[in-house]
């Protein structure tokens, strides 16, 4: 017997419409209101630039430095060598910049800033070549050694008072002369790079490798500590010593000293 689909030809059975003529799709759609999440509102936001949209906003990542002082010089003649290029390593520099390799390969430095003189770059290449995979190099002005040394070098430091006399107004408050650089200012410029570098590679593991005076100085500004002479050398970082800091965001959040790394004189180095 065939099956009657006269049924199916008339269209009867497309779903029937209430008697007022509305179906299911001229209903408003419904909105589902997810309830807010617990614990965003008082999560710390970075502060936004001008120009950053509002969709990139993140929460402050921290950022690892180790500020490192460039190892001992070659300088048998004790001149004071401030900007001078010329004075490489010694033979104990080149073991403690070794060392500091080695004991910063568990750390994962993925990046070394340098200042562009030779003692800090070549510490920074022995470093470099303890480390696997090798970080990238980037060098930055910001770090070089103090502005005054340049009046200061050339002569052995015993001439000093001598014939740069105008080392007793230096030692009694910086910045007061031209081109002399106050604490804060020296300080400044090694903690901007540190800010810069947080910005650009949050996250990230970073050695930066300057001078005994720009460090000891942002030394004592994260520390707040007077801003003096006596303060430049009661708690100085030594020659392949380096200044532990956390950086969370664009704020230092801890800090520690690590002196120098204990080497053996190699004998060229002992006489």
């Amino acid at each position: 017997m065939e099956a009657d689909h006269s049924e199916l030809r008339r269209g009867d059975h497309r779903r029937r419409l209430p008697p007022d003529g509305r179906g299911r799709h001229d209903e408003p759609a419904r909105v589902h209101r997810q309830p807010a999440a617990s614990g965003l509102r008082s999560a710390r936001l970075r502060p936004l630039s001008g120009d950053e949209p509002h969709h990139r906003r993140r929460l402050p990542t921290l950022t690892r430095f180790f500020l490192i002082r460039h190892a001992e010089v070659e300088n048998p003649h004790r001149v004071l060598y401030g900007h001078l290029n010329g004075f490489p390593l010694s033979a104990l520099g080149r073991a403690q910049a070794a060392a500091v390799g080695e004991a910063l390969r568990p750390a994962g430095i993925s990046r070394i800033v340098h200042s562009p003189l030779d003692r800090a770059a070549e510490t920074a290449e022995i470093i470099a070549e303890k480390l696997t995979p090798r970080p990238a190099f980037e060098t930055d002005a910001e770090l070089r050694e103090a502005e005054f040394s340049r009046y200061l070098q050339g002569i052995p430091y015993w001439q000093i008072p001598v014939r740069r006399p105008l080392w007793v107004v230096h030692k009694a408050k910086r910045g007061l002369l031209p081109g002399d650089e106050t604490i804060e200012a020296m300080g400044e410029r090694v903690l901007r790079v540190v800010r810069r570098l947080a910005r650009e590679h949050p996250d990230e593991t970073i050695a930066i490798i300057s001078h005994a005076d720009p460090l000891n100085s942002a030394w004592i500004l994260l520390d707040g500590r007077p801003q003096n002479e006596r303060e430049m050398h009661r708690s100085g970082i030594g020659k392949a010593g380096m200044l532990e800091l956390e950086m969370d965001g664009q704020t230092p959040k801890a800090w520690k000293y690590i002196p120098p790394p204990q080497v053996q004189k190699p004998a060229s180095a002992a006489a």
